[in-house]
């Protein structure tokens, strides 16, 4: 099951999810709720440590 990074919620089948590389080292995927993405929740990078939005 895939669940967001900040809130560990359970993201499958809802709208507004997003996934992506991380920005800083591109090796790790970071997932977001829609939700977590609305109140610009911060999230981190496990390989790394990025930490973001910023």
């Amino acid at each position: 099951m895939t669940k967001c990074s900040t809130c560990k919620t359970s993201i499958m089948n809802l709208q507004g999810n997003v996934a992506f590389k991380c920005p800083s080292c591109g090796k790790y995927d970071i997932v977001r709720c829609k939700q977590c993405r609305t109140i610009a929740a911060k999230f981190h990078c496990p390989g790394c440590g990025f930490e973001g939005p910023n």
